[in-house]
């Protein structure tokens, strides 16, 4: 399955290493290029700052799984390139930033979707890599509730779900529950809680939350009330931290979001958080460059490519070694 990440692009576009057969190393990346990465500051442990709080010297250092995969990267001798990373704070959109002067490259554990390559306005601006991660959604309960919380079926109105907006996690979830339809349309009679009010659902796609984007009148959304006693209110908070204090204190009953972060924060917890309704659909992350970098996307790719094995190494092959990403990144050098 792991290696599927790489037949599944971003944008839906090709980026065959076939493209770089008569392009040498000179002309994929300028010599001496120095790359503006930005990377989200608070999902470990695929990618968060070793210091949380912004205004601090740490907030830029990455830590994590794609801050490895990245080191090892810049590590490639024939790249050519520096990176100079920047933490991010804010979420949602954070894949667009790559289209913007300050960034040459954005990661955080994005999930690749055709629909997050275009602005609000529907205008294509960034493009994705290859997947080199991959992630399936799921619950982190506390542990006396594992049996009681083993399926999305059991979200009855009384359960109350964390999320934070924009992210897989709610989209999938309000999905799997039926608050909204494949498209993200929500349910008819859906109310949600805003800072302009409450609005109540009709049925159209003038209320609907994606990955992606969710139409204005929903913007800054806090709670969702669903429309029938079978499925849950949604509770929506500003970060990772503020979810798991949230699950501990009883505020929410459960927090929906990928696997790698429920079973990292159930490890931490030792026992007392456990994952359970693990999703049958598989997601993909990537990195995003803008549209016009495609010979930078299509150098990364194949570098990207190599240093993964080909999709074979993943998290679980990192999470036992550490290092894996830089021992293939020593490989790629040797054989140039």
């Amino acid at each position: 399955m792991a290696a599927l990440a790489f037949i599944f692009m971003g944008c839906g576009q090709l980026h065959g290493l076939l493209e770089q057969d008569d392009k040498t190393a000179a002309e994929c990346v300028e010599a001496g290029r120095v790359l503006k990465v930005g990377f989200y500051a608070d999902f470990p442990p695929v990618s968060y700052s070793a210091d949380a709080d912004p205004n601090a010297g740490g907030f830029n250092e990455h830590t994590g799984y794609e801050a490895d995969l990245l080191t090892a990267l810049e590590a490639v001798d024939d790249l050519g390139a520096t990176f100079i990373r920047s933490g991010i704070a804010e979420w949602p959109g954070i894949w667009l930033k790559s289209a913007e002067p300050e960034y040459d490259l954005i990661g955080g554990g994005i999930t690749i979707l055709e629909s997050r390559t275009r602005d609000e306005n529907g205008v294509p601006k960034i493009a994705f890599t290859s997947g080199h991660i991959t992630f399936r959604q799921s619950l982190l309960v506390r542990a006396e509730d594992a049996d009681r919380l083993s399926a999305h079926a059991a979200l009855a109105s009384d359960v109350r779900v964390g999320v934070l907006s924009a992210t897989t996690g709610e989209a999938r979830l309000l999905q799997l529950t039926g608050i909204a339809d494949s498209e993200g349309v929500l349910t008819k009679g859906t109310r949600v809680s805003t800072p302009n009010g409450e609005v109540e659902a009709d049925g159209t796609a003038d209320y609907m939350i994606t990955a992606a984007q969710a139409s204005p009148s929903l913007e800054g959304r806090a709670l969702i009330i669903p429309a029938a006693d079978h499925m849950p209110q949604v509770v929506y908070l500003s970060g990772d931290a503020e979810l798991l204090e949230a699950l501990a204190g009883g505020s929410i009953d459960a927090i929906a979001r990928g696997e790698i972060g429920n079973r990292g924060a159930s490890h931490v917890s030792g026992g007392a958080f456990v994952v359970t309704a693990l999703d049958d659909q598989v997601e993909y992350g990537g990195f995003t460059l803008a549209l016009e970098d495609a010979d930078l996307l299509a150098c990364i790719d194949e570098r990207l490519y190599f240093l993964t094995d080909g999709g074979n190494i993943g998290y679980g092959e990192w999470l036992e070694n550490p290092a894996v990403f830089l021992e293939r990144a020593a490989m790629w050098n040797a054989k140039e």
